[in-house]
């Protein structure tokens, strides 16, 4: 019989599907794809804006801060859109948070460009009852969609996905962009609101006045501590344990892919926290004192260490096709 001579061969499985394999276009939500057209529009005109427009605020191109908005959301909901295409079937929660992702990221986007257009500051602004109110609307989008963002990582999280190594980069890219909103909360403490300047409830930088010098396009201080480097770092994980998975390929085994995309989702939620720590100390990125240089030392020290222990024991191809 033509099945005897396979006995005792070792069992192979179909390759794992790629990152990229797992869905198709067809399948992206549509909702969240229009707004990352209408923001990569918004991104267009807020950079012709930066070059047209010779007003400044706060030290910076006034139309700065919508063009890197929305470039933010144009990552953002693209991103949001692929990994729900990821899911097996539709899920009714999933786009009850979507709808709600969208409301509140529309408020945003919208206060940032009316105070612009009014040549004034979002953030932090309560100078007159108007300034106030729209900042409060910010506020509670903001609390909102980081509620939303965090029913969509549960949904997502629960489904059993092709392939498992990309599903754990989402699951850490989700968990760890949440960990970005939450560092940007010490932006809105009473601490941080300048002394002597009445109507102002806030500051991203730490030991001196924002809009002081900075580094070129994202404007981070560069002559003291800034808020948005780990707010940044830590949002853009939604983006970069994926692509992570994208880049392993798949050369390792899963289960070595696996664990090194856990070593680089807890390395990465430690930078987050270690940018965070910086900026509150009230150090520029690019000039860390001694204890935030062992800081980071001992990160890449442990980081390396880990990834290497886990390729000492990645399995064979052959192990693979067995397992």
């Amino acid at each position: 019989m033509a099945a005897g001579p396979a006995r005792g061969r070792a069992k192979r499985h179909p390759p794992a599907e790629s990152i990229i394999g797992m869905t198709t276009v067809l399948r992206w939500n549509r909702p969240l794809l229009f707004f990352t057209a209408v923001m990569a529009v918004l991104a267009v005109v807020a950079g012709i804006g930066v070059l047209a427009d010779p007003r400044v605020l706060t030290g910076a191109p006034i139309w700065l801060k919508p063009f890197k908005f929305a470039v933010s959301f144009v990552l953002y909901t693209f991103t949001l859109a692929w990994m729900l295409s990821l899911l097996p079937r539709r899920s009714r929660v999933a786009e009850i948070a979507v709808t709600v992702v969208l409301a509140t990221s529309v408020a945003e986007i919208v206060v940032i460009v009316t105070q612009v257009v009014r040549g004034t500051t979002s953030h932090y602004n309560e100078t007159t009852p108007l300034n106030y109110a729209l900042f409060q609307v910010m506020g509670l989008a903001v609390m909102l969609l980081f509620l939303a963002h965090f029913v969509l990582g549960i949904v997502i999280a629960r489904q059993r996905l092709t392939d498992r190594v990309s599903a754990h980069a989402v699951r850490w890219g989700l968990g760890l962009s949440l960990l970005g909103m939450a560092v940007a909360i010490p932006m809105v403490q009473p601490g941080q609101a300048p002394a002597g300047v009445d109507g102002i409830s806030g500051a991203h930088s730490v030991g001196v006045a924002d809009g002081g010098p900075g580094l070129p396009l994202v404007g981070w201080s560069t002559v003291g501590g800034d808020l948005r480097i780990g707010h940044f770092v830590g949002l853009h994980a939604l983006q970069a344990l994926p692509l992570l998975a994208l880049l392993l390929g798949t050369r390792l085994d899963r289960l070595t892919r696996a664990r090194l995309v856990a070593v680089a989702g807890c390395a990465y939620g430690i930078l987050t926290l270690m940018l965070t720590w910086q900026a509150l100390r009230g150090q520029p990125l690019l000039e860390p004192d001694g204890l935030t240089l062992a800081a980071w030392a001992s990160l890449a020290v442990t980081t390396a260490t880990a990834t290497g222990l886990v390729l000492a024991r990645r399995r064979t191809p052959e192990l693979e096709l067995a397992a």
